[in-house]
Formats: structure tokens, C-alpha cells, sequence
């Protein structure tokens, strides 16, 4: 079987291009999402939105009316934590499905997984894989001449 590099760089593109979509989708899906969190006295409702901005606080009774203010804003700063909190762990399961991504791109690009690339062996070399391009660029197919000592202006 012969290597097309065209076949191989339109699978690993339209592997990117999905993945990308998917990102896409996921994060429209983020920003519409919201949490709430009602305190278990029913007195307020805390929601926020995927950035943990206060969408919205809702008094359920007057109760709120008659509490010291020192008692009120601990009550509202727990109901907003817990609301945050929550959105955080929506947000944290969404990005988990994106374990992976990155092994399967290389996967994608160069034929190779991470641990073959650490241990040496299997898939396909990198540099078999540009090879049509390198034979492409000008003066590729003469003989490089190792007595020259190039210049270093560093």
C-alpha cells in the first residue's frame, strides 16, 4: 500500500475540523447555561451563568426583611458560592469530554501515539511524513556540503 500524504493530511484536517465543531458546540452550549441554588429555608434563590456572573436573586419570602444585614449577606455570599460552585462542576464535566482530544490529533497528524513517540517505535515517522514536502522546497536534491561552516551572527 502506498502512503498518500494528500489522504493523510485530508484525515487529519477534517479530524481537526471535528474537533473544532465540537468545541464550537459545546461552548454555545456553555454560554447559554446557568445554575441555581436555593437556600433549605426557601428564602433566596442565587443563579448564575457560565462565567459566574449573578443571573438573578430571588426572595422567596420578606423574612430577609427582618435579618441582621451581617446575617443576610452570609446567607447570600453561601447561596452564591454554591450556585458558582455548581456551574463550575457543569462546566469542568463539559471539558472532561475533550479528554484526549489531543492524543487523537497527533494520532491524526503523525500516525504516531505519545507513548510511541516516547519509547521510539511504531507509527510513522514525522520526518517520512513531510518528506514530500521537504523534497519540494529548493536545493533539496542537492548534496549538502558538511565541510561549510555556516555563520552564527547570534
Amino acid at each position: 500500500m502506498e502512503f498518500s500524504f494528500e489522504e493523510h493530511l485530508a484525515r487529519a484536517m477534517a479530524s481537526l475540523e471535528e474537533q473544532q465543531a465540537r468545541m464550537a458546540a459545546m461552548t454555545r452550549e456553555l454560554q447559554a447555561s446557568s445554575a441555581s441554588v436555593t437556600t433549605k429555608d426557601r428564602l433566596v434563590t442565587a443563579k448564575v451563568g457560565a462565567q459566574g456572573q449573578v443571573l438573578a436573586l430571588t426572595f422567596h419570602t420578606t423574612a430577609y426583611q427582618e435579618m441582621a444585614p451581617a446575617h443576610l449577606a452570609a446567607v447570600l455570599k453561601d447561596v452564591l458560592n454554591e450556585a458558582q460552585a455548581r456551574m463550575g462542576e457543569q462546566v469542568a464535566r463539559a471539558m472532561r469530554s475533550f479528554d484526549g482530544v489531543g492524543e487523537s490529533l497527533r494520532l491524526a497528524f503523525t500516525g504516531e501515539r505519545e507513548d510511541e513517540l516516547l519509547s521510539g517505535s511504531g507509527g510513522m515517522d514525522l520526518d517520512a511524513l513531510l518528506a514530500p514536502l521537504t523534497a519540494m522546497r529548493p536545493g533539496a536534491g542537492e548534496a549538502r556540503r558538511p565541510d561549510k561552516q555556516e555563520e552564527f551572527n547570534g
